[in-house]
């Protein structure tokens, strides 16, 4: 995929792009993007929980980020453009709040139901559309946006899980909402400044270092075990490549807070996929669920960039 997102500064080569396929790229509705990106992400999830109990999920998701710098290193070549100390620092962080999240969030689903674990951590977004919403249609978007991921995610307040099992997630969870509060907001920066995709690979090249005094000695297992290696790389492609990737072609034409209503679309879209696919029907909440993010993102319509 072409960067839409960054014009090569003057003088600085860059990899070779398309006007016509930027153009394609911005013709696809933003809604439709996060379609995409969260039918990649739902298949990359299901090949991650079957080497949970080969690795544990944190490491697993480490590998994600991993794998996913190596792909967007190879692909975007970053080193070729020219970078100001500014750009890198923000790329830098950017990266580091990406990893965390995935990593804390992995940790809390290890001690939370995942519905109730979703639904915690959509207070990054929440938080983030509060604060940088223009307005009464993106803030009011966004509760109603977070009571249908509620719905959705099918919370409940009973449970008979061991306190510290529920101390544990919550402090994770709320971990991970802030690292997407985070990821947001800087997300927003890399795309908005030109880095873009670029910013993206460099960033995942720093989570990745960042983390790895934690989950470098699963090199030793994971290296010489090409079947393992190969799963990994899917996970990191179809739940990392594509889904961040994406975000910053969305983050370059919408403000922070109608991307943090388009977020909802994500367990919309398992819940439609689980429908249509698995022949799951939905119940009366997760329909109202879905009636309500659907709401919520035409709330926003009118008010993107």
């Amino acid at each position: 995929m072409p960067d839409a997102t960054s014009p090569v500064p003057p003088g600085a080569p860059g990899p070779p792009s398309s006007p016509a396929s930027r153009g394609a790229v911005d013709k696809v509705p933003a809604p439709a993007l996060f379609v995409v990106s969260g039918l990649t992400l739902y298949l990359g999830a299901a090949v991650a929980v079957g080497l949970f109990d080969s690795l544990g999920a944190p490491t697993v998701s480490w590998w994600r980020i991993v794998l996913a710098a190596v792909v967007l290193l190879a692909w975007r070549r970053p080193w070729r453009r020219r970078w100001t100390r500014h750009d890198v620092v923000v790329a830098g962080f950017f990266g580091t709040a990406l990893a965390a999240m995935n990593i804390v969030f992995y940790v809390g689903i290890d001690h939370l139901p995942l519905g109730v674990a979703v639904a915690i951590e959509f207070v990054g977004p929440i938080a983030v559309a509060a604060v940088t919403g223009r307005g009464w249609r993106e803030r009011g978007a966004i509760v109603v946006a977070a009571t249908g991921v509620v719905l959705l995610a099918g919370v409940t307040l009973e449970s008979d899980l061991p306190r510290e099992d529920v101390v544990v997630g919550l402090v994770a969870v709320l971990a991970a909402a802030g690292c997407w509060a985070g990821y947001i907001v800087l997300g927003k920066r890399v795309a908005g400044g030109g880095a873009g995709i670029d910013g993206l690979a460099i960033g995942m090249a720093v989570g990745a270092v960042v983390f790895a005094p934690f989950f470098g000695a699963s090199v030793a297992t994971v290296v010489p075990d090409l079947r393992l290696l190969g799963f990994l790389l899917v996970v990191a492609v179809c739940s990392s490549v594509v889904p961040y990737v994406l975000d910053q072609v969305v983050l370059r034409r919408v403000g922070t807070a109608t991307f943090s209503v388009l977020l909802a679309m994500l367990p919309a879209t398992a819940a439609v996929v689980g429908a249509v696919v698995l022949q799951q029907v939905p119940s009366w909440p997760e329909l109202a669920g879905l009636v309500l993010v659907s709401g919520a993102i035409v709330m926003t319509a009118s008010g993107r960039e």
